[in-house]
């Protein structure tokens, strides 16, 4: 999700008169309908060649082992995308996370009250009714969290693709409404989805993040002293049995929000998330949703009727709608809260539908529940494509016909 960019002149993590190009580079991938279109990218390109006749190939690839067995990383390529490049979108998650809370809208509940009750029924919802379409297949109860997740990068690049008479205040409601989401995701990822936790490695894990925090928190901003750290205590947590992603949120939460010396500029949090976004971005995101989203459609016999992918599809379009839209009139029908200046019901449904766009968040929490390469993986996947697809076509539909709306107004 973006926020307003840190200036020229701030101090950064690497040289300042190196790799003009690069940073070229990174403001493009800073922009959120690139990070959309390389995440829509990849994984078509893994959808096509899964397909072909070269199909072998692409899981051949995703299986190939890497990393010190010695100390129990000798994990696939895939699993290193899952674990280990998901660790910094969860970075830059978790950064946003407490910009929000300490000097964003969720500091002022009567602001945040609408879009944090979205997010909240946006989740149980979706869970609900992919539970009650898989009752009578108990072993799928344990996917019960997939079609709670929203895209950011996903749902972001569709708004700003569409967005563009659409009142500002919509955006800012989607914002919230995705950094709630991400935080509950973080909480259900490390509460339900830890199958045997090593409590030693966790709390070893503390030693590197609390030296990681000590550093920020005195504002440095050496790569050569915090990245080691964060290293070790992704590799702690990972030996823990907790997901490794949750280690990327630790890490962040340590970062200062506040800028120190008076005047303008930005803080740490808005420094390193400046920095680390385009890696996150241009690299993390699309790589896991390379090695992810690669299902053979044509070997998939059946799969569009399986009670997996039906409640995955049926939870990302009909629950999101439901349960967004539906919290947000409970809530400021029974409160004093009331939707921003400018915004009607028509908005909030379109971005009720958008919300639906479950892409990167919902594939990790399949892969999760059931495993890789597992019975349901390929049912997992198609569900996840197949729903957010749908949710970003009608949620472009619908916010087209309220931005031409706006525009003759």
């Amino acid at each position: 999700m973006s926020h307003p960019q840190p200036r020229r002149s701030a101090p950064r993590l690497f040289n300042r008169g190196s790799w003009p190009e690069a940073r070229r580079i990174g403001d493009v991938l800073r922009a959120e309908t690139v990070g959309g279109a390389l995440l829509v990218g990849a994984a078509v390109i893994a959808l096509i060649w899964a397909n072909s006749p070269w199909r072998d190939a692409y899981a051949a690839l995703g299986s190939v082992r890497i990393g010190p067995a010695a100390l129990h990383l000798d994990l696939t390529l895939a699993a290193w995308a899952s674990d280990g490049l998901l660790a910094i979108f969860f970075f830059v998650a978790g950064l946003e996370l407490k910009r929000e809370f300490v000097a964003g809208d969720l500091r002022d509940f009567r602001q945040a009250v609408l879009p944090v009750a979205a997010a909240v029924g946006g989740m149980i919802v979706p869970a609900v009714l992919y539970v009650l379409i898989n009752l009578g297949s108990p072993g799928n109860l344990v996917g019960w969290a997939i079609p709670t997740a929203t895209d950011i990068a996903f749902a972001l690049a569709v708004l700003a693709v569409v967005g563009r008479n659409l009142p500002a205040a919509l955006r800012t409601f989607l914002l919230t409404l995705a950094v709630v989401d991400d935080l509950l995701a973080i909480v259900i990822i490390a509460t339900f989805y830890t199958d045997e936790l090593h409590p030693v490695p966790l709390l070893l894990a503390l030693l590197p993040i609390a030296a990681f925090g000590v550093l920020v928190q005195r504002r440095v901003r050496s790569w050569w002293l915090l990245v080691p750290l964060a290293v070790v205590a992704w590799a702690l947590v990972h030996a823990s049995g907790v997901h490794a992603t949750v280690a990327g949120v630790l890490l962040a939460f340590t970062v200062p929000v506040v800028r120190r010396a008076a005047g303008p500029g930005p803080g740490m949090a808005e420094h390193l998330e400046h920095r680390i976004r385009p890696l996150s971005t241009g690299f993390a995101v699309p790589v896991f949703a390379f090695f992810a989203a690669g299902v053979s459609v044509i070997a998939a016999d059946g799969a569009f009727l399986n009670p997996v992918t039906v409640g995955i599809a049926v939870g990302l379009v009909v629950g999101k709608v439901v349960g967004v839209l539906g919290s947000t009139w409970l809530v400021q029908r029974f409160t004093g809260a009331r939707l921003a200046e400018g915004l009607s019901w028509w908005d909030v449904l379109g971005l009720s539908i958008l919300a639906g766009i479950g892409f990167t968040v919902s594939l990790l929490v399949g892969e999760l529940a059931f495993g890789t390469g597992s019975a349901a993986d390929d049912d997992v996947k198609i569900g996840v494509l197949t729903g957010s697809l749908i949710a970003a076509v009608l949620a472009t539909v619908v916010l087209r016909i309220r931005g031409r709306v706006y525009a003759r107004s």
